[in-house]
């Protein structure tokens, strides 16, 4: 089997991506406290499996504390944003980012404050630049 990409490595699954957030509002969590915070809405094995991928990717690490592995995220919350959005931009809006903003912009009841149609109106004109 070919090794995988850096980028491929980045993107999570739905599932890994729930299990980031649990991590992430957590701080750090067992497999059972992780598969609790879930609603158990997965079986407790699949929870291990999807928390030592997530440690092969290098996405976690654990730490030791009596016979539990207590897991915490090795990257940041915003790295893992951009995955789980480049994730819906590709299923969703078949890889248009154009499309995906267009839509944010166009939903209804989110009106954009003025400081916000800035910032998108600078990261724009910086986008252009490159």
């Amino acid at each position: 089997m070919a090794a995988k990409t850096a980028k491929a490595e980045s993107k999570f699954s739905r599932r890994e991506s729930e299990v980031m957030d649990v991590l992430f509002q957590k701080g750090s969590a067992t497999a059972r406290e992780v598969w609790s915070a879930l609603g158990e809405t997965r079986t407790y094995s699949t929870v291990r499996k999807l928390l030592s991928i997530l440690e092969e990717k290098g996405h976690v690490e654990h730490e030791t504390q009596g016979a539990a592995f207590v897991y915490s995220p090795k990257i940041e919350r915003e790295e893992a944003a951009s995955s789980a959005i480049g994730r819906l931009v590709d299923t969703f809006f078949q890889g248009s980012v154009a499309g995906a903003v267009s839509s944010l912009l166009g939903e209804k009841g989110h009106k954009l404050s003025t400081e916000e149609l800035d910032r998108i109106s600078k990261m724009i004109e910086e986008a252009k630049k490159k």
